[in-house]
């Protein structure tokens, strides 16, 4: 039985993007909690962009409690604006692709801001990922 519902469980997460000087690569940084069970957690992570720094940070939390999740992986990421008429403020759907080496699946987020909807495509792949593996979390 699995006890980790993601979708309802996110306390909240932060991102700062970051870009010092002219030259330089930004950098991304998530700061997530998650409740899962009775235990609350916090981590932070970077990343090169903030859906990767938000991967990082999401795996980070729960590896701990869900080891099997090393072996996952994303290998595609798309967005897509739904409502083009208004511009910046658009609803986007994002689209994740992911593996554990074995399985391939989907997921999809949808909101105005495309980091929400990145974490709920990320979420939804954990979660499929939990109910693939019949997950209990570790001891």
């Amino acid at each position: 039985e699995v006890w980790y519902e993601l979708s309802t469980s996110r306390v909240g997460f932060r991102v700062i993007d970051e870009k010092q000087g002219h030259e330089e690569e930004p950098i991304s940084e998530v700061c997530i909690t998650l409740r899962v069970g009775q235990q609350t957690t916090t981590t932070s992570a970077r990343g090169n962009g903030p859906v990767n720094a938000l991967d990082n940070a999401l795996r980070n939390a729960l590896i701990p409690y869900y080891p099997g999740l090393a072996g996952m992986r994303l290998t595609d990421f798309k967005v897509r604006v739904l409502t083009t008429q208004q511009a910046t403020r658009a609803m986007v759907r994002v689209l994740i692709e992911s593996t554990d080496g074995q399985a391939k699946w989907g997921t999809v987020g949808v909101s105005a801001n495309m980091v929400d909807a990145s974490y709920q495509a990320l979420a939804d792949a954990v979660q499929y990922k939990l109910m693939l593996d019949k997950a209990s979390p570790a001891a």
